[in-house]
């Protein structure tokens, strides 16, 4: 590793550093680390008190089927989190079946994210309880709250990009602190981002932010090749060993479910770069006033009535830690930036990284505010009372005594309860109605649809399904064991092995074996029905599976 000399770790005054005091060390460290495990555990329980039980629909499903058997989900495949969901799949075996361990690895995911949180803000501020407040404000702000209550690899990219901000927040204090071993935690910020990069590829708009903040911290580092080629090495090896996954799983060990041929050089890249999804963004300048103000109203749902504040907490992070603010605000403007111009079904889940920055924000605010009104950032160094006995001034505490005792000025204190209170206070009274809102635990509609479904299903059907009930279907096949005589073509498998349309698939089997079909699209239901006789299940909740039970007119094989 390359340490810093003399030389670059003193550059200039640096007042991109966060204000926070000395490093914990040995025992004060495991102290230290009591608030944020504490605050994850807490966070952990509020997404286990909220958990879907079982099997979902859609990618809930996909992400519970996945993982336990290895395979490749997909694009741009998910690589970290199918690794991770696979070690958590057997090391949670105790805690129910699988589709419950990956819900249960969400809440745990956003447990870990806040506590980081906790940490993050600490560093930032110099107050653990203002830390507190905004992992648990985080926490219970609805679309985080909601991704921990099923199985989603959004929740680690929550935990990765507090883990990143973390990394390279505490960067910059090494730089003061402890100079020669700070590199080692931007080759750690390296390693971390690779990481997540194979969990989710919103962190690729992490990168442009990344530079200009490790720009902004230490100029000089352009001359500084051996630790960039450390950082590019260390970035790159992480990602390229997870993404082997796709191609070893999907070729070399035939994994039972493969999402196209990542096993090729083309279809590896298919998957890798996400094309399937490449023409999903639309018009990014256009109607910009009416994105920012669905961008409004959305922080207004999310935060209730911090949202406007979250402005104010940005300049004042601009005016304390400009380092931090270049680094936070540019990555929560290009990431709105483009979430407002992608179509996705679930766009929401892409605003988690926003709100975690937006959080701290917040919590910058607050600590700012307290230090105004404790006088701490202001109050001149009292002039020591000379000793009764001898007559001379005593000597002056040292400084990290000074930093004690100011912590434990009572105005300061009874500030950081206000200020607590206040960035919590929304959160409460909105508390009952967040809670139901995202409460899954009553969610066994997919469970109770597969039920009735391969109940009715004849055997070796085929089912002619569609994405959200064919993930469905194979965790039911797949992890439970249920209906193999089954074969379900999905839309994705009718590419993957060339099967033509839902009609040739139709064709190709009506009259050997009984075929099923599940459209989701009135349309294109209807156009069907023109061309085959087609009756529903008989189970209302299984009601959207039709049986091909004809044809219709003249229409031939």
């Amino acid at each position: 590793m390359v340490n810093a000399t003399p030389e670059t770790a003193s550059e200039g005054p640096d007042t991109h550093l966060p204000r926070a005091g000395t490093a914990p060390r040995g025992l004060d460290r495991l102290v230290a680390l009591g608030p944020p495990v504490a605050v994850a555990i807490v966070v952990t329980a509020l997404g286990l008190w909220r958990l879907m039980p079982g099997v979902g629909y859609w990618d809930t499903a996909e992400f519970q089927t996945v993982p336990p058997i290895l395979g490749t989900a997909h694009p741009t495949g998910y690589p970290t989190f199918v690794l991770l969901g696979w070690l958590a799949s057997m090391v949670l075996t105790p805690f129910g079946e699988p589709a419950f361990r990956m819900n249960l690895l969400s809440a745990i995911l956003v447990g870990v994210g806040a506590g980081i949180t906790v940490d993050l803000v600490r560093m930032l501020t110099r107050s653990t309880f203002i830390g507190v407040v905004a992992g648990l404000g985080l926490a219970v702000t609805p679309i985080v709250w909601a991704i921990g209550t099923h199985a989603d690899p959004h929740a680690l990219h929550l935990a990765f990009v507090a883990a990143i901000l973390w990394l390279l927040v505490r960067w910059s204090v090494a730089r003061r602190e402890d100079p020669s071993h700070a590199d080692r935690w931007l080759v750690a910020a390296a390693v971390a981002t690779g990481l997540s990069v194979g969990n989710h590829s919103l962190t690729l708009l992490l990168g442009p932010p990344i530079v200009l903040y490790v720009l902004a911290v230490q100029p000089r580092i352009v001359l500084r090749w051996r630790l960039i080629a450390a950082c590019l090495v260390a970035f790159l090896v992480p990602t390229v060993l997870v993404y082997l996954e796709l191609p070893i799983r999907s070729g070399l060990l035939r994994a039972p479910l493969v999402y196209a041929a990542p096993n090729t050089w083309d279809g590896f890249w298919y998957v890798a770069l996400g094309e399937q999804f490449r023409g999903g963004i639309s018009d990014p300048f256009g109607n910009l006033p009416q994105k920012v103000a669905e961008l409004a109203a959305l922080g207004a749902r999310e935060l209730g009535a911090l949202a406007p504040v979250v402005v104010a907490g940005f300049a004042i992070t601009a005016v304390r830690f400009p380092a931090y603010a270049l680094l936070t605000g540019s990555a929560l403007a290009i990431t709105c930036f483009f979430n407002a111009a992608y179509i996705n079904a679930d766009i929401d889940r892409y605003y988690l990284g926003p709100a975690l920055i937006a959080w701290t924000w917040l919590a910058v605010l607050a600590a700012t505010v307290v230090d105004g009104i404790a006088g701490i950032a202001t109050r001149p160094e009292e002039e020591p009372e000379p000793d009764s006995d001898s007559g001379a001034a005593p000597a002056p505490a040292p400084a990290p005594q000074r930093r004690r005792l100011a912590s434990l000025d009572p105005f300061r204190l009874a500030a950081i309860a206000l200020a607590g209170v206040l960035l919590l206070l929304p959160t409460a009274a909105s508390f009952p109605q967040r809670a139901s809102k995202v409460d899954r635990t009553t969610d066994r509609s997919a469970s109770e649809w597969l039920d009735a479904a391969l109940g009715e299903i004849e055997p070796d059907a085929i089912v002619v399904s569609w994405w959200s009930y064919s993930t469905s279907l194979w965790y039911a096949q797949l992890i439970q064991g249920r209906r193999p005589d089954i074969s379900i073509a999905d839309d994705r498998t009718r590419l993957d092995l060339n099967m033509g349309d839902v009609s040739d698939v139709i064709d190709r089997n009506l009259g050997t074996r009984p075929v099923y079909i599940i459209r989701i699209d009135s349309q294109e239901l209807a156009h069907i029905a023109t061309l085959y006789q087609l009756t529903p299940l008989a189970a209302p909740i299984a009601g959207n599976v039709y049986h091909v039970t004809g044809r219709l007119g003249s229409i031939q094989p």
